[in-house]
């Protein structure tokens, strides 16, 4: 089977859930490294289960589900043109990932994740952005304080609770996805970087 289509849509252990058909249709139209595959599709499944949590534990807060996940799911899609980000550090990925995007005919308002997911402390993020980093974080257990407050003071201002019931309520489910890591790790780390 062919690895990139198996990061993608295949099975999972443990089991995650598939990629929006129109991410998973543009990496394999880019040749996207079944590696950077299954990735998405891990940062993909933190944000489906942190967005669902979201709509249920604080139905006053308005935002773009879909965009959310789509925007997981090709947050990283510019590592097709910089592959060695894959397992080394780099940031030139995020406006390499916009512009293929973007010439791939994907709306800028969509496009722009695989941007923001880096820079979720500019003043112009949206609550779907730091949604987006949340997701890239947690999917590895990694906690960033100051992106969590972002959040938090999303959260206290549309749902009128204190800060800290708040914060103790997405520490909670925060601590509940990362204790996933492990697994997404090994799933993601079953697949090559590179596409030979």
């Amino acid at each position: 089977m062919n690895l990139l289509v198996e990061a993608i849509g295949g099975p999972a252990v443990p089991p995650l859930r598939l990629l929006p058909p129109a991410a998973a249709d543009l990496l394999v139209m880019l040749g996207a490294p079944p590696r950077l595959g299954a990735h998405l599709r891990a940062v993909h499944d933190v944000a489906w289960r942190l967005t669902g949590w979201l709509a249920g534990a604080y139905p006053a807060l308005e935002f773009d589900r879909p965009a959310v996940l789509f925007g997981a799911a090709t947050h990283d899609i510019g590592k097709v043109t910089h592959p060695q980000e894959l397992s080394g550090p780099g940031s030139r990925h995020e406006q390499a990932g916009r512009r293929l995007l973007l010439q791939a005919g994907v709306a800028p308002r969509l496009a722009r994740f695989a941007a923001s997911h880096g820079s979720w402390d500019s003043p112009t993020v949206e609550i779907e952005d730091l949604l987006v980093s949340v997701a890239d974080k947690v999917w590895k257990a990694k906690r960033v304080p100051d992106l969590e407050q972002l959040l938090i003071e999303r959260l206290v201002a549309v749902c009128g609770q204190e800060p800290w019931a708040v914060f103790l309520a997405l520490d909670t489910e925060l601590d509940e996805l990362a204790a996933g890591a492990d697994g997404r790790l090994a799933y993601q780390n079953g697949f090559p970087v590179d596409v030979r």
